[in-house]
């Protein structure tokens, strides 16, 4: 076994990054100064104001979200992160969360569209998010580092390339699973594919896209820790901190600011997926979640009476509601 020949795999691509970074440095930069640019604005967003100004914002959308036991738990959460002296790094936490997640859901987003529309997309596709799933966590900080040097951005980039899969999957599982004969009716009636997109498979899919961007939130949030390891600010540096020196009591304080950010972000991306609480009165006032019953049963019975319109454009499809 050992005169079978070693193929140089790791060499080719390290030969490969040298390349990229000699080549294509300018770009980089310009990335790099984007995305440290936006870090940078979040993070003076959410740390700059006093600590009960953003408790005042966050139990407001909890309230919104889910009603007022949620917002009172979140009160209770950030109160606690706030008396274990880590809500600064809280802070930086959340603002890496949000940039990195929304970069993810950017770019996955539409890709999950594609791919549902267009199966050459998705054969290709596929296989390039098992490898990105199945990749260990530490191996993105490498290229990261390499590419973008220490800081907020390597650890960001990396967090979109470990959170990606996800928002892609469940958007063309959400697309894919619109019920065709819905789809159909709306070409009956002459839409466009892009308003069959918008008023019919959008909506209808919101629950699966929602969850694809609950969990795109939930690994944005394990990798940020992990990327404190490439200069990443947040709760991930007392978290490597307990680690190099075997202290307990910091890295559990650390670590339960962590979960309880977590929770935050997982109830309140659920909420707008499922329509809870307020936020259920946002999005039927944009006409989003589609028509009562009642109104499309007087719809339905008026339909005779005006066949004489179907010669017209047609009206704004919204389907109903599932």
């Amino acid at each position: 076994m050992n005169d079978f020949p070693r193929l140089p795999l790791g060499q080719w691509v390290e030969d490969g990054i040298d390349f990229i970074t000699e080549t294509f440095g300018g770009f980089f930069d310009v990335i790099k100064f984007i995305i440290a640019s936006v870090a940078d604005g979040m993070n003076f967003l959410f740390a700059s104001p006093p600590f009960w100004v953003m408790l005042i914002i966050f139990a407001a959308v909890a309230f919104v979200a889910r009603g007022w036991v949620f917002s009172l738990g979140t009160t209770v959460s950030f109160l606690l992160i706030l008396s274990l002296n880590q809500w600064e790094n809280a802070m930086d936490t959340l603002a890496l969360v949000l940039v990195a997640a929304a970069i993810a859901v950017i770019i996955s987003v539409p890709l999950g569209i594609l791919a549902a529309k267009y199966q050459p997309v998705s054969t290709i596709v596929k296989p390039i998010l098992d490898f990105l799933q199945t990749m260990p966590a530490f191996v993105y900080l490498i290229p990261a580092l390499i590419l973008f040097r220490i800081g907020d951005v390597p650890g960001i980039v990396a967090t979109v390339l470990f959170a990606l899969a996800p928002g892609v999957r469940l958007t063309e599982l959400g697309i894919r699973g619109v019920d065709k004969e819905v789809v159909e009716a709306g070409q009956a009636f002459g839409s466009s594919p892009s308003r069959i997109l918008r008023q019919i498979q959008l909506p209808l899919a919101l629950p699966s896209i929602m969850a694809g961007i609950n969990q795109v939130i939930m690994l944005s949030l394990s990798m940020v820790v992990i990327a404190s390891m490439v200069g990443a600010g947040g709760l991930g540096q007392p978290v490597i901190q307990s680690l190099s020196r075997a202290d307990v009591s910091l890295g559990f304080e650390a670590g339960l600011s962590v979960v309880l950010l977590a929770i935050f972000l997982d109830r309140l991306t659920a909420s707008f997926g499922s329509g809870k609480g307020y936020f259920r009165f946002i999005l039927d006032s944009f006409n989003f979640r589609g028509k009562s019953d009642g109104t499309e049963t007087a719809e339905a019975d008026s339909s005779g009476t005006t066949s004489a319109a179907a010669d017209a454009e047609p009206a704004e499809l919204t389907p109903p509601v599932r």
